[in-house]
């Protein structure tokens, strides 16, 4: 990953180099989801995806507005914006230490009287 973000063609690449998919298998599932996401999205739906977060759809009412070049109100639609709500998982592998990239969060370590399977 470079400095700051990771564009899409590094995310297949990362897909391919972990599933040993070919980069063109690889760039098909991630556009795959890409796209399912933003279909469902488009329907109305909400996508939760466990340990991750969930996406939806927020509402804007319509607003008055200000063209900044000029000065004058403008009438803003109302619009659909898509929002992600990181879940709890997400949110704390995060914010666990750096220097211990493989031990799961706190909460998710099993009680010493359960036997995890």
């Amino acid at each position: 990953m470079t400095g700051g973000s990771m564009t899409k063609a590094e995310l297949v690449e990362e897909v391919s180099r972990v599933s040993d998919l070919t980069k063109k298998h690889s760039e098909v599932i991630v556009d795959t989801v890409f796209k399912s996401i933003i279909d469902a999205l488009h329907r109305g739906e909400k996508i939760e995806l466990r340990g991750f977060g969930s996406f939806r759809l927020r509402k804007r009412e319509p607003r008055k507005g200000r063209n900044p070049k000029t000065g004058d109100k403008v009438d803003v639609p109302p619009k659909k914006v898509p929002y992600f709500k990181p879940g709890k998982e997400l949110k704390d592998l995060i914010n666990k230490e750096p220097d211990d990239p493989l031990s799961p969060p706190p909460d998710a370590v099993p009680p010493s009287n359960v036997i995890a399977v």
